[in-house]
């Protein structure tokens, strides 16, 4: 069975989106756009794994949503070309899930280090949406039968679940498959990851041995997709340095988180190498690079911030989006869910 060529990747509507999530997904969203056909989604049935008081109740996960859609468009996400819809929408996330839940096997999600790094030492207290949060992940991508996901560093042993639960499911009802038109036996795809750019993990401004993160206590240790040009420059410039020039050579950057956090910030909203950037401000003191990455965080994220403040004012018209790419993906959706049916055996409605 030749498969169409499809990118699926969604972002969770938790709040406060920062200069990671656009560097680490949302600008490679936007690249895509030019060589892949894409579905972009709110995961917003992730978004309540976790405690209400986590993600901020009904009233704030709606603002989340619509921001997190805001923040797709006015990095450059077109929503006519391509699908941008929140998951909630299309029930068939959910369906598919229940049967990757009888597909996928209890070893394979007692592998998973972020469902340990998330639930912490409480694990009995843990929901079981937080356990099975791979799975239902594993149903985003597959139900549209996507061939390509661009992940981070920390979702990829989430894509080889993925591919394992495509893998089993192929395996376990191959003639299934080819009698209902899969003559090679295969009915899902094992998707390719796609991590690309020098940044595709930003680390804090204050720490950078840990990842950027809304988490956080300090709001120093990130920038905000809606933080204003003074708030940008304020906080790079307090980011935390060591009293040692740039290197000159990548190299020399191990031993030196802070450093090669910035330099990989600069790089990636550059466009450069970070030995291109080396090249440039090498051998200089902190100062004159960080005047050199405001201006360039200003320049690049200013203009995004102020098209989300737009965007967000108009609710109804962010909603007429996520309806508009629902319906378009639910159209993918259901031919998934109609033929999955029919492979496990389900009487349904045609």
């Amino acid at each position: 069975m030749a498969f169409v060529e499809r990118v699926f990747s969604g972002v969770q509507p938790t709040g406060n989106l920062h200069l990671g999530n656009y560097l680490g997904a949302i600008v490679n969203f936007v690249k895509l756009q030019d060589t892949h056909n894409c579905i972009y989604c709110v995961v917003d049935l992730h978004a309540i794994t976790q405690p209400v008081d986590v993600w901020g109740g009904p009233a704030e996960l709606a603002r989340n949503i619509r921001e997190v859609t805001a923040a797709f468009i006015a990095a450059g996400i077109d929503p006519k070309k391509h699908i941008v819809f929140n998951q909630s929408q299309v029930a068939e996330h959910a369906e598919l899930a229940w049967v990757f839940n009888c597909v996928a096997r209890m070893g394979w999600l007692n592998r998973m280090t972020q469902f340990k790094e998330k639930a912490g030492k409480d694990r009995e207290n843990a929901s079981v949406g937080l356990y099975d949060y791979p799975v239902l992940m594993a149903a985003d991508i597959l139900l549209y039968r996507a061939t390509h996901v661009p992940v981070g560093e920390d979702q990829k042993q989430h894509l080889e679940l993925s591919r394992d639960i495509a893998q089993k499911f192929n395996n376990d009802f191959g003639d299934s498959i080819r009698k209902h038109g899969g003559n090679d036996g295969l009915f899902f795809p094992l998707p390719e990851p796609l991590i690309t750019g020098p940044a595709t993990r930003v680390m804090s401004l204050r720490d950078g041995t840990k990842k950027m993160s809304k988490s956080d206590a300090s709001d120093y240790s990130r920038i905000n997709l809606t933080d204003d040009a003074d708030t940008i420059a304020q906080k790079i410039r307090k980011a935390k340095t060591d009293p040692e020039p740039l290197p000159t050579e990548e190299k020399g950057l191990e031993p030196r988180p802070e450093a090669d956090n910035l330099v990989g910030i600069f790089a990636a909203l550059s466009g450069r190498s970070r030995a291109d950037v080396l090249r440039e401000f090498g051998g200089g003191q902190f100062s004159s690079f960080k005047n050199a990455l405001v201006e360039l965080c200003v320049a690049k994220l200013s203009p995004i911030a102020g098209e989300m403040k737009r965007l967000v004012a108009d609710p109804g018209h962010i909603d007429a989006i996520l309806i508009d790419g629902a319906d378009r993906a639910r159209a993918i959706a259901d031919e998934t869910m109609k033929l999955t049916k029919d492979i496990v055996g389900f009487i349904h409605r045609r």
